[in-house]
């Protein structure tokens, strides 16, 4: 019998690079995706959750699974405007976190069932939101378990074409948001916009459109624009209320702030990095057609740093 030592059978630490070391934005990253499952435990522990706790366990979780989601669908664009690749190194955990938060989604929906299988399953067959949240949650489910090297390899340029599979997975999680919140779709409103800003910027890659800071100002806007559309066309086809009072909602500002105008606040840091990025001197001429390129560290050299997902 061959022996082997015993860190070829350990389980890699989430914080840790490749070659072993510690990389303190993997850990950074990895803090912050247990904190909410900390927080709503501690929470329940102690009774603070209200009177019905499995219900807003239920909520918190699944949208904790979208915010998620969002952090992973913004890396490719925090790398490419920032410049800075090695972000791309927490993706994966980003990925598998959203796919934890929505499995403990259903669970928590299954205990608030006393988990009666038969009733979890057609409440899921009969009730259209919940249909809609299972065929997402397949779909994490795919994509959490195709994202070891090991199935990245087996699997080949077919891998790329499953990942793709995120922005229909994204569209499905927010359309079943928006119909279990009901009345108020503040928060799901919020987090569509914050989609559609996040796929305009992948609209400008696809057609190769300049990403400068005039055209990421303008994206910004479009997406501000777009959720407040977003968010008057819901409440009219919902619940009758006009669309010019929801709109005219987003120029009062004595109550909340309306989701079109984060949405706008947190676009506009798009032009912001692209100046700061803009104004860093940069290697050119001979000195950078004769310098190698090579991967950043934490990110394994040959693993490419743009996937489209």
């Amino acid at each position: 019998m061959i022996d082997r030592p015993a860190a070829a059978f350990a389980i890699p630490l989430p914080w840790l690079d490749r070659a072993g070391r510690l990389s303190w934005l993997k850990l950074a990253v990895f803090a912050g995706c247990v904190a909410p499952a900390l927080y709503l435990a501690a929470a329940y522990r102690l009774d603070v959750l209200g009177a019905k706790p499995i219900t807003a366990l239920i909520h918190a979780t699944g949208e904790w699974a979208v915010r998620f989601l969002l952090f992973s669908l913004a890396i490719s664009p925090l790398r490419r405007i920032a410049d800075w690749a090695k972000v791309l190194v927490v993706r994966r955990m980003l990925g598998v976190t959203v796919m934890a938060y929505a499995v403990a989604h259903l669970t928590l929906y299954a205990v608030d069932q006393n988990l009666i299988l038969t009733k979890v399953v057609s409440e899921i067959a009969l009730r259209l939101y919940l249909t809609i949240g299972f065929v997402a949650l397949i779909g994490l489910i795919a994509l959490g378990l195709t994202s070891t090297d090991a199935a990245i390899r087996n699997l080949g340029p077919n891998w790329h074409r499953l990942h793709r599979l995120v922005y229909t997975i994204a569209v499905l999680a927010l359309v079943h948001y928006f119909l279990q919140s009901k009345i108020d779709v503040t928060d799901p409103v919020f987090s569509a916009g914050l989609f559609l800003l996040l796929m305009g910027w992948r609209v400008m890659r696809r057609f190769k459109w300049p990403e400068r800071p005039w055209s990421l100002l303008l994206l910004a806007i479009l997406a501000g624009l777009a959720t407040a559309g977003l968010e008057a066309a819901w409440y009219g086809l919902a619940s009758g209320v006009p669309a010019s009072l929801v709109l005219a909602a987003n120029l009062d500002f004595s109550g909340p702030i309306r989701p079109a105008w984060w949405v706008l606040a947190i676009g506009l840091a798009l032009p912001a990095v692209a100046l700061v990025r803009g104004s860093k001197p940069r290697v050119t001429g001979k000195a950078a057609a004769g310098r190698p390129v090579a991967a950043p560290r934490g990110v394994p050299a040959g693993e490419p740093l743009s996937p489209r997902a």
